[in-house]
């Protein structure tokens, strides 16, 4: 009894439904109005999230900001003396590094890894080129931590007597480049690379040090494990940029990159490591040839740092030296799988991406190799 009952209730509801008519279209309008919502909202949490990521990437951390102001001040309370070594700076026979940067820790760890991985040391000189900002920050930092036989000299480029040239210093340029497999976002072949590309600091280069033949370019997220002398020793065969080629790009991938004139298949050099002839660079006018470009590309609509890419790349076509891989490794600053011995046969370390070893987004595994070069006693006094 109770069995049929619960039958004709089913039949009744059965029936009622089917004297409702189903429209197709409103259901299939509908479910894509909650798509589309979905997606909206979606996309408004991924930009977000990108957002937050890089203002907490880009922000200078408290401490070091804090060390910056607390140098500067010491710098004009000291009394000790500053004494360098001018002679050094300006004379071509000995191996002259340059590092663009404003961070003063970072800096300090490139100079100390470099010079504690190297054979002799006395013939290295560091230039450390920043802002007017940093400058007496960093200058202090180096008076109260000097490099052994080292010589360091610190530069203010807006200081710097270069005619009409811009004095602004800029770092080094990062493109974030992704290769989509698919049509899933979210797909495991999808691939990410941060490109480190020359910034307009590095095109006064040649000006700047008028009386050096050959210096070794060094970003200022590069850790140094091994000498870097026999660098100075390779014959670049007429090129004027000595680099590692990143090779899991190539130029014809980037969708950036407009017009003619360049080979699509031809990989990609970046900064990081660098060994520049500075004489083969001002034969060529390599300068002047970037400038062109530069300003021939700007007005399209496209930024500053598209447009320094294309310009970038189209300047150095066939003018790089290709190094062999074994000088720098790249990719800690964004790849958490790097091979543990493949980071102990770099000769270099490049953090190249948004983790900077420095920051408390940096990759764990690989802060260790950064910090054992970073003098803490000096940030607590």
């Amino acid at each position: 009894m109770l069995v049929d009952k619960k039958f004709q209730k089913m039949d009744a509801v059965i029936a009622k439904a089917k004297s409702f008519p189903v429209d197709c279209n409103n259901v299939d309008k509908k479910l894509r109005q909650i798509l589309d919502l979905t997606e909206d909202e979606a996309s408004f949490h991924m930009k977000q999230s990108v957002f937050l990521y890089q203002l907490a990437v880009q922000t200078m951390p408290k401490s070091l900001h804090c060390l910056s102001m607390r140098l500067t001040v010491e710098y004009f309370k000291s009394d000790s003396v500053d004494v360098e070594d001018s002679e050094k700076f300006s004379d071509p026979s000995l191996l002259h590094f340059v590092i663009i940067s404003e961070n003063i820790l970072a800096s300090s760890v490139v100079i100390n890894s470099t010079v504690l991985n190297a054979r002799e040391s006395k013939n290295f000189v560091f230039h450390v080129l920043t802002s007017e900002q940093n400058y007496f920050a960093m200058k202090q930092w180096f008076i109260r931590n000097p490099c052994k036989q080292a010589a360091i000299q610190v530069l203010n480029i807006e200081k710097l007597e270069l005619d009409n040239s811009d004095r602004t210093l800029s770092l080094p340029a990062e493109f974030r480049v992704s290769f989509l497999s698919g049509d899933n976002l979210a797909s495991q072949g999808n691939r990410t690379h941060y490109l480190s590309m020359f910034s307009q600091s590095h095109y006064l280069l040649p000006k700047i040090f008028h009386k050096l033949k050959k210096v070794v370019i060094l970003d200022h997220d590069v850790v140094v494990q091994r000498d870097l002398s026999p660098l100075w020793e390779l014959d670049m065969e007429g090129k004027v940029n000595g680099a590692v080629k990143a090779c899991s790009v190539r130029l014809g991938q980037l969708k950036s990159l407009k017009g003619g004139g360049f080979d699509t298949n031809a990989c990609l050099w970046m900064s990081g490591l660098n060994v520049i002839d500075l004489a083969r660079w001002r034969e060529l006018g390599v300068s002047e040839t970037y400038q062109k470009f530069y300003k021939q590309m700007s007005g399209g609509g496209e930024s500053r740092e598209a447009v320094a890419l294309q310009a970038s790349l189209l300047t150095f076509q066939d003018k790089v030296y290709a190094l062999d891989d074994k000088w720098a490794l790249s990719g800690l600053g964004y790849d958490y799988y790097i091979n543990t011995q493949t980071i102990k046969n770099a000769a270099t370390l490049h953090f190249n991406g948004n983790m900077k070893p420095w920051l408390e987004l940096g990759i764990p595994q690989y802060k260790s190799y950064w910090r054992k070069h970073l003098n803490r006693r000096s940030i607590l006094e």
